[in-house]
């Protein structure tokens, strides 16, 4: 049985809370809300408990997963001191959306955790009931996204119920989220010269622009992998497997002539339905009337793309929802966030890329 906790400003220091925090603490498996998306928490340091973690999402053991901690001073117990560049991003961007790849301390987690790799990512989310759960269980939570394996993530206490239901001991309902999707996972490495990078693992809620201004002088590398490129153990969560996706088999349509990315959309949505399928357009508020399938979803504005990315994942579960067989997705400007919206795109069209010019 999967209990459900529902927390607001008047009981984040409640029995509640308190509750959640001892599950957590004695081994259990809990699912809460962060400033991203809701993750699925557990002792980062009990093997016991991170398996629980893998066997209730279905998720390959060899993706690393991502430690949340309440105080910067956790730091210290799980992994080596960061070097001057990583602390002022930690003073820039934590709390908030950024994840920072650091050697971990031998013994200091779960070998789980960490995939068999030397390090481990560290994130201080940015939403008090996160912390307060964490610093409630008085352990480091090792949290991936609470869902299914592959599935959109979820951005609602409902999304996680639909996934998890009975395979996880609880649900800390604190309403929805906000950046929509998941923390930018970076590595800063020192190279040839002694040079230091900083790698962009993962695209997310911090902008490759962002980590440049808050690192002036130090160059900033986006990762360009793409599923075709399989590596032979991920560094990071979501840069392997086929993420994010929805039921139906879903294709993007990218160009630089709006009017030709929608003719080619349209033109795969028609024969899809001359093939018998349920069809679904994913697409943003400019464009919403100008397709015609089975179900289109408006997932925010290309004005706004900080609207996609909070409105992405529920999105895509809505076609799920309305029983939809073949998708066409938009593509949105890589830029900002919309580097981040777009790697989680390609992922749940499983690298599957048209082009309209």
């Amino acid at each position: 049985m999967t209990r459900l906790w529902k927390i607001t400003k008047q009981n984040i220091h409640g029995e509640e809370m308190s509750e959640a925090g001892s599950v957590l603490r004695h081994g259990g498996t809990i699912a809460f809300p962060t400033e991203t998306v809701y993750g699925l928490g557990a002792d980062a340091r009990s093997t016991e408990a991170v398996q629980n973690i893998f066997t209730a999402k279905g998720r390959p053991s060899d993706n690393p997963l991502i430690v949340h901690i309440a105080h910067r001073s956790q730091i210290e117990e799980l992994a080596y001191a960061p070097n001057e560049a990583v602390s002022r991003l930690l003073d820039a961007f934590w709390p908030g959306p950024l994840t920072v790849v650091l050697p971990v301390k031998p013994g200091a987690l779960s070998p789980l955790v960490t995939a068999g790799l030397s390090t481990v990512g560290l994130r201080m989310p940015d939403h008090p009931i996160a912390l307060q759960l964490i610093s409630a269980a008085g352990c480091p939570v090792a949290a991936p996204s609470a869902n299914r394996s592959g599935r959109p993530s979820p951005t609602l206490a409902e999304h996680v119920r639909e996934d998890l239901e009975g395979r996880i001991d609880g649900i800390v309902d604190g309403g929805p989220t906000g950046v929509g999707v998941e923390s930018t996972v970076v590595e800063y490495t020192v190279e040839e010269g002694d040079a230091g990078v900083l790698h962009v693992l993962r695209p997310g809620g911090v902008t490759a622009a962002q980590l440049r201004e808050a690192l002036p002088g130090i160059e900033v590398r986006e990762s360009s992998a793409h599923l075709s490129e399989p590596a032979a153990a991920p560094r990071a969560p979501g840069m392997k497997y086929t993420h994010y996706a929805p039921r139906g088999v879903m294709s993007l349509v990218q160009g630089t002539a709006p009017e030709q990315v929608l003719a080619r959309m349209q033109h795969e949505l028609d024969a899809a339905g001359a093939r018998g399928e349920r069809t679904g357009a994913l697409t943003y508020s400019e464009h919403a009337g100008a397709l015609r399938a089975d179900h289109v979803v408006a997932c925010g504005s290309l004005g706004d793309l900080e609207t996609v990315a909070h409105g992405l994942y529920a999105a895509l579960r809505e076609f799920d929802e309305a029983g939809v067989s073949f998708i066409v997705g938009e593509a949105c400007p890589e830029e900002g966030i919309g580097a981040a919206i777009m790697n989680r795109l390609r992922k749940a069209a499983g690298d599957r890329v048209l082009l309209a010019d």
